[in-house]
C-alpha cells in the first residue's frame, strides 16, 4: 500500500507540473494555443489576393482594416477592433483604408477622413464620428457640414477646406481606391493581412471571427519575418 500511494504522489505530482507548465505557456504565448486548436483555410475563412500589396513598414506585419464611416456594421465593429488594435505587438502596424465605393456618402466619408489624418485631429474624431453619424443622426453629408463638425474640435472650417481640397489629401484618395481594387472586397468592415489575405464576416462567420483569423494569419506571417 505504501509504494501504490508513493506512485500516487509521484503521478500527482507530474501532472501538476505539467498543468504548470501548460498555464505559463498560455499566458507567455495567448496565441499559441488559439492557433493549435484552429486551424483556418484559405478559401473557407479567408482569400488569398490574387497581387499581393506592398507593406508600408518593412520587417513587420501590417494589418489594414477596411471600413466606411457610412457603414453600420462597421460603427459596430469599431470598439471590438480598437480594443484588439491595443494587444497587437509591437512588430505588427494597424492602419485603415476607408472605402470609396460609389455609396451615399461613402466617399465624402473617406475624404474626410483623410483630412482628419493630415490635420492630426484623427484620434479625436474617429470614434466621434461615427456616433454623429448612427446614433446621433446628424446630417453630415456634405463638406460644410463636415466642416462645422470639425470646428467643434478646435479646426477652424477655412484651414478643413484647404485640406480638404488639397493634394496631398486627392493622392490619398487615390491610393485608398486602388488598395479597395486590389482588396476586391464587396462589402466592409473586412480585414487585410501583411497585404496578401482578405477577411470579411461572410466567411469568417463574424465580426469576432475575423479577429481570430487575423490572430491566426498575423502568426503564420510572423513566424515567416522570423525566418
Amino acid at each position: 500500500m505504501h509504494v501504490i500511494w508513493e506512485s500516487y504522489i509521484e503521478e500527482a505530482n507530474r501532472m501538476k507540473k505539467a498543468v504548470t507548465a501548460m498555464v505559463w505557456i498560455v499566458a507567455l504565448f495567448p496565441g499559441l494555443l488559439q492557433s493549435a486548436q484552429v486551424v483556418y483555410e484559405e478559401g473557407t475563412h479567408y482569400v488569398e489576393l490574387q497581387i499581393p500589396l506592398r507593406t508600408r513598414v518593412p520587417g513587420k506585419v501590417e494589418v489594414t482594416e477596411y471600413f466606411s464611416y457610412g457603414c453600420p456594421h462597421c460603427y459596430q465593429f469599431d470598439p471590438t477592433i480598437s480594443a484588439w488594435e491595443e494587444g497587437l505587438g509591437d512588430d505588427v502596424v494597424f492602419n485603415r483604408t476607408p472605402a470609396t465605393w460609389n455609396q451615399p456618402g461613402y466617399r465624402l466619408y473617406a475624404q474626410t477622413y483623410y483630412t482628419a489624418e493630415a490635420m492630426g485631429v484623427l484620434d479625436k474624431i474617429h470614434s466621434t464620428l461615427f456616433e454623429a453619424i448612427h446614433s446621433q443622426q446628424r446630417s453630415l453629408s456634405d463638406p460644410k457640414a463636415m466642416a462645422m463638425f470639425f470646428s467643434e474640435f478646435g479646426v477652424d472650417p477655412l484651414d478643413f477646406a484647404k485640406v480638404y481640397n488639397s493634394f496631398g489629401v486627392r493622392a490619398s484618395m487615390q491610393q485608398a481606391e486602388a488598395r479597395g481594387r486590389s482588396y476586391r472586397a464587396t462589402g466592409v468592415p473586412a480585414i487585410v493581412v501583411n497585404g496578401k489575405y482578405r477577411i470579411d464576416t461572410g466567411m469568417a462567420g463574424s465580426p469576432t471571427n475575423m479577429l481570430r483569423v487575423a490572430d491566426f494569419l498575423v502568426e503564420r506571417e510572423r513566424a515567416l519575418l522570423a525566418d
